[in-house]
């Protein structure tokens, strides 16, 4: 039977409404490896290190998708939570239209400042034409890619996160057999990768806009609406933290790929493509958690149900705590195994990147809860918190991480940045969690 946000929550109850968001986030991260993987194994690691130099801005232009659909979706339990069906689906409309057009007007600009990005970048003259080859189709594909990860959100809202995961399955079987027929088969490089990526985009956009306009059984429809320019900005507020993580990361990972430039050169960003390809992973666990679990904590703010709420908050710290403790130990056994997995063809950085790894696995302790914090307050349209955790997790204590660590151990210091600024980010998500308890009511 259908969960409903309104239910009470136990932990067997918490586990199978969150599992659908759980599973395809990690769907969504492994077929973005999928293009990592073959363009490593099958173009070359240059072209490799190319790929994940531009990344960092093609997902800066993508933000937008998940501020306003984490943002929304928190306004949108909420409004649903106070009783307010028709308001939650004009908001819901308005915030969809508004998305499409933002998408557009980042895939014009996004193209113009392709070339003069890559080179900012650091990008050579051997990877400035991959950077832009790969990135112009990439971006062709940005609204659909913004619509996916919005409706990621809002398909829970809709209680509907099962929907939300056969999407992203058939978007990722979709990306997987063009990159197996673009780039190993036909040969087509890069922009084989790239055009695979776009159409399985193209699956993942399509399909929930198309269920959302036509009738449906869920508590969610596109259709008219009207200017809620409050509720517009609140949403944006709301989700201003998500925005900005993604936001950050991008910042940051030009950071490490400068200083990884500057230490090892191209080799370095290899490496350090390897450990994003499968940090992507390990962190989608907590990401799907925290998006799944969000919109019950905004309906029963909404509906003032505080005895539930601090129920969400409790079990969600124990849920929370134990999959940092086994992915951690995950990652640590598998260090060498999921490294293969990309540099089995250049034996000189199979070491580099399993010590790498190693030492960045111990931030998997810390993350989720940072991660979850983030959400929690996203989902009591507390926007300010949320955002300063993100800004100080994702930018303050990473950038001066980054700066000052590699001064002291070298290289050894880009990959124990991370932990160093998830530690310092857990003690400032405690804190917030104290010092809010009474406002909230989960205390």
């Amino acid at each position: 039977m259908r969960i409903q946000l309104s239910e009470h929550f136990t932990y067997r109850k918490l586990l199978r409404f969150t599992l659908p968001s759980v599973i395809m986030m990690v769907c969504t991260s492994i077929y973005g490896v999928v293009d990592g993987v073959f363009v490593s194994n099958f173009v070359g690691s240059d072209a490799f290190a190319a790929v994940n130099l531009i990344m960092p801005f093609l997902m800066v232009l993508g933000a937008v998708g998940f501020m306003l659909g984490t943002g929304g979706s928190a306004l949108v339990a909420y409004t649903l939570g106070a009783g307010s069906e028709k308001r939650a689906n004009e908001i819901f409309s308005l915030l969809i239209y508004v998305l499409i057009g933002l998408g557009a007007v980042f895939t014009i600009g996004g193209i113009a400042f392709l070339t003069p990005m890559s080179r900012l970048l650091g990008a050579d003259e051997t990877m400035l034409p991959v950077c832009v080859s790969y990135g112009r189709i990439v971006l062709l594909g940005l609204i659909p890619y913004m619509l996916q990860n919005t409706f990621q959100s809002f398909l829970v809202t809709a209680e509907r996160p099962q929907l939300g995961l056969y999407v992203t399955i058939a978007a990722g079987v979709t990306n997987i057999v063009l990159d197996a027929l673009f780039v190993a088969v036909l040969q087509w490089g890069v922009e084989g990768a790239a055009l695979a990526t776009i159409l399985s985009q193209f699956v993942g956009g399509a399909i929930p806009l198309v269920y959302f306009l036509r009738p449906n059984s869920s508590k969610l429809r596109l259709g008219r609406t009207s200017f809620h320019g409050r509720a517009l900005l609140k949403a944006c507020a709301n989700g201003s933290s998500e925005l900005m993580t993604n936001f950050y990361m991008s910042v940051v990972n030009m950071l490490y790929n400068w200083q990884l430039m500057r230490l090892m050169g191209s080799g370095g960003v290899a490496v350090y493509g390897v450990i994003m390809y499968v940090n992507f992973i390990f962190i989608a666990i907590f990401l799907g958690y925290s998006m799944g679990s969000a919109p019950i904590v905004g309906y029963h703010y909404g509906a003032g149900n505080r005895t539930e709420l601090r129920g969400l908050l409790r079990k969600s710290l124990c849920i929370i705590t134990v999959m940092s403790v086994v992915l951690t130990a995950a990652a640590l056994l598998l260090a060498r195994p999921l490294s293969l997995i990309f540099v089995s063809k250049e034996p000189a950085l199979l070491p580099v990147t399993i010590r790498a790894f190693s030492i960045y696995s111990l931030s998997f302790l810390m993350v989720g809860h940072n991660i979850y914090a983030s959400s929690f307050f996203t989902a009591l349209n507390d926007g300010f918190i949320s955002a300063l955790i993100s800004f100080a997790r994702t930018l303050v204590f990473q950038v001066a991480a980054v700066i000052v660590l590699p001064v002291l151990w070298g290289i050894d210091g880009v990959w124990a940045a991370v932990v160093a600024a998830e530690t310092l980010a857990l003690l400032l998500s405690a804190a917030c969690l104290v010092g809010k308890r009474k406002k909230y009511g989960y205390a």
